[in-house]
């Protein structure tokens, strides 16, 4: 996964391979002042269910730590999937002797390491919250939670393919072209959703550690952790501390902290780059000037001959011509120093509509594993 950031002194608490948690006595200005405030987090089901309230549009399980310990087989190390500063994923089964009414399901179960920070009680409860009044075809789904003590579980469906990052960049065999090209179009719906939704939600920490895949590919959000409240009324953008992850954060959030759905468009723009040349948004590993993905392909972008140098050489040729071009285009304008000029994310789900119907999609069992980071 990519490296989590931030900017002055916030919590680092992040859900990402190489982010650590940092003690209380470490914590922002802010966070310390919502403590001081009487800013209270909730400490089992009922408060959570509280704080809920009558947003609260999708039914949530409240597990006890006892049921997610049957659930991973006790924190099998064979089942575990993932891990990072967070704490661990696990694969899980529920099995319908583990309480009466539930059906069997398999599950990914995310445990939180222990970590008390506030910021890192907020991210999870974050992800109760929004996961719990959205729904959505391109979002992952949450089935429920475990808040007990101090212990902090989320419980999603189980996604058998993993992230689009551990399929793009760690597998032997290349995404094809027409898996690559559902895979921005789920993910284009996705945030879509979001950014329309009665309470517009920006994601904040959009890229491909973070989007999901199920056994036919199809693309689900995942980790909203990080996700705000987009503005309201007449005001253009929301105020937050800086927070993401390198290389794919929008520059005028970097410079401001002032955070809109054109940050998301950025970040798109950003994982478009990545499915079209198969190279990460940044990669220390290659020279320099083409270790920042976009600082490289910036120039090549919007020409039409020599933008056919940079696609992944791994795909053999084997992609349509004038979609490449196209989805090239199109990263461009999303890549827009300029917040303002780049596209809405429903225009963006239009352009690439018509390009997924372009291509003809192959034997879903081309891949033989799955990978998990």
């Amino acid at each position: 996964m990519g490296n989590c950031w931030f900017i002055g002194s916030p919590s680092k608490y992040r859900v990402s391979s190489t982010a650590k948690s940092e003690s209380p006595k470490d914590q922002s200005p802010s966070v310390k002042e919502e403590q001081k405030n009487g800013s209270k987090l909730p400490s089992n089901p009922e408060e959570v269910e509280d704080l809920r309230g009558n947003t609260a549009t999708n039914p949530l399980i409240a597990f006890t730590f006892d049921e997610v310990k049957t659930i991973t087989g006790n924190f099998r190390q064979d089942y575990v999937l993932g891990g990072g500063g967070f704490g661990s994923v696990y694969k899980g089964f529920i099995t319908r002797d583990l309480r009466e009414g539930l059906q069997p399901l398999q599950v990914a179960v995310k445990v939180h390491d222990g970590d008390n920070s506030f910021q890192g009680h907020r991210e999870w409860l974050a992800e109760v919250i929004f996961l719990g009044q959205l729904s959505h075809p391109n979002l992952v789904k949450l089935i429920g939670y475990c808040c007990e003590d101090e212990h902090r579980v989320l419980i999603y469906e189980f996604m058998s393919r993993g992230s689009v990052e551990s399929n793009l960049f760690s597998m032997l065999l290349p995404l094809p072209w027409s898996i690559r090209m559902k895979i921005a179009l789920g993910a284009a719906k996705g945030l879509a959703f979001l950014h329309e939704a009665e309470k517009p939600v920006i994601f904040r920490d959009f890229k491909t550690s973070n989007i999901l895949l199920d056994q036919d590919y199809n693309t689900k959000l995942s980790d909203f952790g990080l996700a705000k409240d987009g503005p309201v009324g007449d005001k253009s953008h929301v105020s937050t501390r800086v927070m993401g992850t390198h290389g794919y954060a929008a520059p005028e959030y970097i410079m401001t902290g002032h955070l809109t759905a054109m940050s998301d468009v950025y970040s798109f723009g950003i994982v478009l780059l990545e499915l079209l040349t198969g190279r990460k948004s940044l990669d220390k590993t290659r020279p320099v000037r083409q270790q920042a993905l976009a600082d490289w392909v910036a120039p090549l972008l919007s020409q039409r001959k020599r933008v056919l140098n940079i696609v992944d050489p791994r795909l053999g040729g084997e992609y349509p011509v004038k979609a490449v071009q196209k989805m090239a285009m199109l990263a461009h304008h999303c890549l827009n120093r300029n917040p303002k000029a780049r596209p809405l994310m429903r225009d963006i789900v239009d352009s690439l509509e018509p390009l997924q119907e372009s291509v003809e999609f192959p034997s879903i069992g081309f891949i033989y594993t799955v990978v998990y980071d």
